[in-house]
Parts: C-alpha cells; structure tokens; sequence
C-alpha cells in the first residue's frame, strides 16, 4: 500500500497576500480522495519526532532557537514566513512524516510526503520557505538505525538544493544530484555532487533527454541503498518562481522516469512534493497529484 504522511497542520494560515501557496496541501489531499487514487488508509499523520533525530543533522543552537522563537530577526527574515509556535510544529511534524515515510518506502518500495523537501535548510540557518531539512534528517535517520548505507538524493526542484548540499558536503555515504535553474534562486550556489544548471525556458524535450542521459548512469555508478526523490512542480513554465519551460505533461513525464528507475533498480524511494507557485492553484494540485497517480500505477 502507497504510504503518504499528511496531517492538517500542513495548512498553516498565512497573511493575505503571501506568495507560499499553503492551501495547496490540503487540497491535494482532498483531490487524491476524490478522485480514487488514494483512500484514507493511504494517509498517516506524522507526530512529534526525537530531538536527537532533527539534531544529528541540525545544529542545536539553531534548532532550539527556532524551537523557542528567539532567532535573530536577520536569520528569521530570511525564512520567509511570520514565525509562530504552531509553523514551527508544522515543520517539526513535516520531518516525522518523512521519517516515517522513509521506513513505509523500505517496506513498500515507495512512500511519500504531501509537504516537505525543505532543501534550502542548512545545518544552522534556515531560508526560503525551508527551516529544517527534512530528506537530510529522513536520511541519517536511516542510517542511524542501520537500514541503509549509501543514499542517493534526487533533487529536481527548479531551485538548487543548497542546504542538502552543505549539510551533506563531506559524507560519500549521502550523494547529493540537483538540477535545476541556473539563474534562479539560490543566488549563490553550493556545490552538490553532481549539478546540472538549466538555461531558462529548458523544454520538456532538451530537460527529460538529460535526465535520461544522467539518473540511470549515476544510480549505476552509485550503487545507492535508497533514493531520497524532491519532486517540486517548480518546473513548469507557468510557475511564478520558476523560470524553466515544461509543460504539465512534461513534468509527469518526469516524474514517471525517475520512479520507474527506482522500481526497475529495486531502491526504495521516498518521496517530497516541494514547490509549486503556478498562479492557478488548479495546475499545482494538477501537478502534484500526477506524482502521486504515478506512483500507484508503476508500484501497485
């Protein structure tokens, strides 16, 4: 059975205004039901994780700041959102469904995450929407309790993944592939084992035969144990944020590639939705349910 963490604290009211679509969360939950892709069995709710868990990635003076609200206000400003107990709670239990999905995923084959990929979150800062770091957690979590060795993660949100490259800059045992805009946001690049930077406007065409091209040859070379997918809808030419050109049909062509590699290579996989700013929320709901309809095609 498909294993998906959602809880209703991931539609966590925002200012009018704000740019972060969160309504999208619980939306798709109640689009995956009402069209019969997922049913309530399908769905767990994450709870409150061990410290010790967010702690092997995060560092504590960071994480209980954060926790107490009593960060900086230069650091907090860069998150992006009014910092409250309960967004914090939301992050914290956004972590544990990626925990938990990640066990699901090794008893399963897949699992997912209706939010997470927070990949700007770095060791001891967060920005961009992102505060604690949810696959890099998911991942020495793993290996922590001695259930994998080697962890490939898959980024293919239209922002790199500076944070999950920090964190993970100096471990062979996580390797960490982003592709994504070149000219975007991050600004600043860090350097993650493999980069691909796209030119804006990358098609659906010249963006999959480069995929095609990479992801089978890396899970070749890296012989991975578990694959850690953040499937940002980012990509798609209408996004707000983004400033690549696929269309919707090309990112779930996408998304079919990487999960039927995980399935033929028999990895696990473990998936997080990340981002999704087309200004219609339909083409974001849209988008996100074709990873989740895919899933349960190719894997049940």
């Amino acid at each position: 059975m498909l294993k998906i963490a959602f809880h209703p604290i991931y539609r966590h009211y925002l200012p009018a205004g704000h740019r972060f679509p969160m309504e999208k969360y619980e939306l798709l939950s109640e689009q995956l039901l009402h069209e019969g892709t997922c049913s309530h069995p399908n769905f767990f709710e994450p709870e409150i994780p061990n410290d010790k868990y967010i702690l092997a990635v995060h560092d504590p003076e960071y994480y209980y700041d954060l926790v107490n609200l009593t960060l900086n206000q230069r650091t907090a400003r860069k998150i992006g959102f009014p910092l409250s107990r309960t967004l914090i709670e939301r992050e914290i239990r956004i972590t544990d469904g990626t925990i938990k999905a990640s066990e699901f995923a090794l008893q399963h084959g897949i699992a997912m995450n209706i939010a997470g990929g927070t990949h700007h979150a770095f060791t001891n800062r967060g920005e961009g929407f992102c505060m604690l770091n949810d696959q890099a957690i998911g991942a020495r979590y793993l290996q922590h309790k001695g259930l994998v060795d080697k962890i490939l993660i898959v980024d293919l949100d239209v922002h790199q993944g500076n944070g999950t490259a920090e964190i993970f800059q100096n471990d062979d045992s996580v390797f960490t592939f982003s592709m994504h805009s070149k000219s975007n946001y991050p600004f600043k690049k860090e350097t993650s084992n493999l980069d691909i930077a796209l030119e804006n406007d990358t098609n659906d065409s010249a963006y999959l035969n480069l995929l095609k091209d990479t992801l089978p040859n890396l899970i070749a070379q890296q012989q991975p144990d578990f694959i850690y997918y953040l499937c940002g809808v980012d990509v798609i030419k209408t996004d707000k944020l983004g400033k690549l050109g696929l269309t919707l049909e090309g990112c779930k062509a996408r998304d079919r590639f990487v999960l039927e590699q995980c399935k033929l290579n028999q990895i696990p996989v473990m998936c997080s939705m990340g981002g999704g700013y087309s200004p219609d929320i339909k083409t974001i709901i849209d988008a996100h349910a074709n990873t989740f309809r895919l899933a349960q095609n190719i894997y049940f």
